[in-house]
């Protein structure tokens, strides 16, 4: 969420933040809503003061009268009339401000300088590593994944429906290994905390991030309890300090989780049908980090070197983009999307997306730090990404690593895990 004081003191940054996005047209009438709203807001809140001013002096006076024996009556009614008033424009300011706080939700972050403008056509390919394997004689997942049972795409739309799926045995098994392994790498290597989390989580904690009230239709919800099934750990591991104020010899903070992650992806119909390239209900292990703003940057630079290194360990070829203003997500000021190579789809394809969000989401979720002792609390910055989520992680796996016999090849930094150097 925006500082109001930023609607009230640059609304043009505002708009062009919007402008960068490519969204000024959707957001100018909530903009201009939002202005009206604010000023309404100042107005009634002087108002009321001036109100219990007087209502103030009025009291004092009947205070005054009573001890000298006077009569009082008409300024203990007037002293009721200012408080009826202020009542009332009390009531109108909560109206206002809940209609303010509505709006402002639902703008998104302002991009940094460093991220280029324009839409998906200018993203920007800042690194790559590894050789890609070419795709000439190479299976695409779902065939060499069903050839090798492990893979059961009918029985999951059977047991569910679409963009749902199975694996078992030595499939089974490879997911198990990718969490492990994730989950040890990020906290003996990188120092995160390992955190067993929720997978039902709030209204408020579904805000806190920025899935709503923006993205509701995209999640999946138990209505009997209002509550949401998580789309990634992001949701309750960074709402975990929500409210709080830490001390600065915390940050920064680094904290990590496996879930499953649900989706309904009401977007992106059609998209992907094939295999497990999109699918509605999948495994990912999470990093997030809490910074203050001043190391915010180093920090995006650091977590995406995590999520890397995954890719790495691996022997996955990779590359690293940063997104343009208009493909960046709505909570996010700066965002480096991981794409992994599958050559059996011949396609690049994304398996990470590591961001900063500046105080975007510290505001929604009222996570603060304080500075040093005495000092007035600020908003930390928040930043996550996947390290990384399994299926897609998986397709590069079998077809990059498949094998002219049919049999596909563990990566080395799995066999401790797999219990096995090839599956097949």
């Amino acid at each position: 969420m925006h500082d109001i004081r930023l609607l009230r003191e640059n609304p043009d940054a505002l708009r062009a933040g919007l402008r960068r996005r490519g969204a000024l047209d959707a957001y100018a009438p909530a903009l201009e809503r939002a202005e009206s709203l604010e000023r309404e807001r100042r107005r009634l809140i002087q108002e009321a003061e001036e109100k219990k001013a007087a209502r103030n002096a009025a009291s004092q006076e009947v205070a005054r009268r009573k001890k000298g024996k006077e009569p009082a009556d008409d300024l203990i009614a007037e002293t009721r009339a200012l408080g009826d008033a202020i009542a009332a424009l009390e009531a109108r300011l909560a109206g206002v401000e809940s209609e303010l706080e509505g709006i402002l939700m639902g703008i998104p972050n302002l991009v940094l300088a460093a991220v280029p403008d324009g839409g998906e056509e200018s993203n920007r390919v800042v690194r790559s590593w590894g050789e890609p394997r070419k795709p000439e004689g190479v299976a695409p997942h779902w065939e060499i994944g069903e050839r090798l049972g492990i893979l059961d795409l009918a029985r999951g739309t059977k047991v569910t429906g679409s963009g749902f799926i199975v694996l078992r045995g030595a499939g089974a098994r490879l997911s198990r290994a990718l969490m492990n392994f994730m989950l040890d790498l990020h906290g003996r290597e990188h120092g995160y905390t390992e955190m067993v989390v929720p997978y039902l989580v709030n209204r408020r904690t579904m805000t806190g991030t920025g899935q709503l009230p923006k993205f509701e239709d995209d999640a999946y919800r138990v209505d009997v309890d209002d509550l949401f099934l998580v789309p990634t750990a992001e949701v309750p591991l960074t709402n975990l300090l929500r409210d709080e104020v830490l001390d600065a010899s915390a940050l920064p903070m680094g904290i990590t989780a496996y879930t499953p992650c649900f989706r309904r992806e009401a977007g992106a119909a059609g998209k992907d049908t094939r295999g497990m390239i999109r699918v509605h209900q999948f495994d990912k292990v999470e990093l997030v980090r809490f910074a203050a703003p001043e190391d915010s940057p180093a920090e995006l630079e650091r977590l995406t070197g995590h999520a890397e290194s995954v890719l790495q360990r691996l022997g996955l070829p990779y590359r690293v983009v940063l997104l343009a203003a208009g493909d960046t997500g709505f909570s996010s000021a700066m965002t480096y999307d991981l794409e992994v190579w599958a050559p059996g789809v011949g396609k690049w394809l994304e398996v990470s997306s590591c961001s900063v969000f500046t105080d975007f989401q510290a505001r929604r979720a009222n996570i603060r730090y304080r500075p040093a002792p005495g000092e007035k609390p600020r908003f930390v910055h928040t930043l996550n990404g996947s390290g990384l989520a399994f299926p897609r992680t998986i397709i590069a796996i079998l077809e990059h690593y498949q094998r002219a016999d049919g049999t596909v090849e563990v990566p080395e930094a799995l066999r401790p895990y797999v219990g096995a150097d090839r599956i097949g």
